[in-house]
């Protein structure tokens, strides 16, 4: 009999797994600069590929879920993931990673978005904040880990050696989700396609689920730009600081494993209008103490800023499952494609405005965008 608790052990680990892999080159992009004379802009590329993928193959992920099933989708998806994975450590050129890249995000939507949808038809309302507050947190801890492991075997090892590590922890935490997620009871298993599509027209008609998609862009543009040209600005005099360095960095989404468990409470109170008006400005104080050029000042920022966009992320989440009552991993994928599509467009935004205005024109640009998700929730989550 798989209990409770074990249930929620794989909804983290599904969370953590999805996210090991997806900005797991953020901390190597000094490395890869160099390795391949490269721009920042150009190998900055190895993050926006992976989102992209994400994003455009997240709704076809969430109807073929709604058809074959929750469980074998998201174990299918951990294990393919291993491939792309150990490819990169032979990639002989950028354009190698890159197309790699692009397969990791394609196999990492059948994690991410069937998951949100498992957890909204497995557990019960008044326990879903929490489950999906413990699921952000895997999700955190996964983004981390990817970073700071990716980063550390790097200096010891070499970069191609890193995404070998990356590789066997993928495929632990495939067989991992195998043995331990148990199949879906509440599913129900759409009929067909035509189903599915008739499922996504019936959700881009519902505003507040769209709202909510709007929302997820600037979350993860305004993550992805930050911590993506937020790297190169560390390694930057004065702070010039190392791969290892630059690895430990990403500890601040600790911050964030902290944050979601709790932010259901912090909604309970204050309501999710309330929880993002906090989160933004969280997010916003820390992005404008980065701009003090001292480490210690820099890394509190960061973590300001992480700790409001899980925030953000926990609310999202929430939102969607509180909304849609059929065809969950429809309406997650269509939030997941917007969701990664933000992500890239934050990727290549930010890298023409670091181009031409460094960090404190990434700082601007990333709280304005934060501030427009906040005008979204303010009309549409009330």
């Amino acid at each position: 009999m798989i209990t409770l608790d074990r249930r929620r052990i794989a909804v983290f680990v599904a969370g953590a797994s999805a996210f090991l892999d997806m900005y797991c080159t953020q901390a190597l992009l000094p490395d890869l600069a160099r390795q391949f004379h490269a721009s920042a802009t150009e190998v900055g590329l190895t993050v926006t590929m992976a989102t992209l993928a994400t994003a455009l193959v997240a709704p076809l992920i969430g109807g073929l879920a709604d058809m074959i099933g929750r469980k074998r989708v998201i174990v299918a998806g951990a294990l393919l993931l291993v491939l792309p994975t150990l490819g990169i450590a032979l990639a002989d050129t950028l354009s190698t990673v890159l197309v790699l890249r692009f397969l990791q995000g394609l196999c990492i939507p059948a994690i991410f978005t069937v998951t949100v949808a498992y957890v909204g038809e497995e557990w019960p309302g008044h326990e879903m904040p929490a489950v999906i507050g413990l699921y952000t947190s895997g999700t955190v801890l996964g983004g981390m880990m990817g970073r700071l492991v990716s980063a550390l075997a790097a200096d010891m090892l070499g970069w191609r050696e890193a995404f070998v590590v990356l590789g066997l922890i993928n495929l632990a935490a495939g067989l991992a989700l195998w043995a331990m997620l148990p199949p879906a009871r509440n599913f129900v298993r759409s009929d067909s396609l035509t189903a599915t599509l008739h499922a996504f027209a019936v959700h881009v008609r519902n505003p507040r689920l769209m709202a909510t998609c709007g929302i997820g862009f600037t979350v993860l543009f305004a993550l992805i730009a930050s911590f993506t040209y937020g790297t190169f600005y560390l390694a930057q005099p004065p702070f010039s600081l190392s791969t290892s360095a630059l690895g430990f960095i990403f500890v601040v989404y600790l911050m964030g494993v902290v944050s979601a468990p709790v932010a259901g409470a912090l909604f309970a109170r204050i309501g999710r209008v309330g929880g993002m008006t906090l989160a933004v400005g969280c997010s916003s104080a820390g992005l404008l103490l980065t701009l003090v050029t001292w480490l210690p000042a820099v890394i509190a920022g960061l973590a300001l800023l992480a700790t409001g966009i899980f925030i953000s992320q926990t609310a999202s989440m929430s939102t969607i499952n509180a909304t849609v009552t059929h065809s969950r991993s429809a309406a997650v994928g269509l939030y997941v494609t917007s969701y990664y599509l933000g992500g890239s467009v934050g990727a290549v935004v930010a890298g023409l405005v670091w181009q031409a205005s460094g960090w404190p024109g990434c700082v601007a640009l990333v709280i304005t965008i934060l501030l427009a998700g906040l005008g979204l929730a303010a009309k549409f989550w009330r």
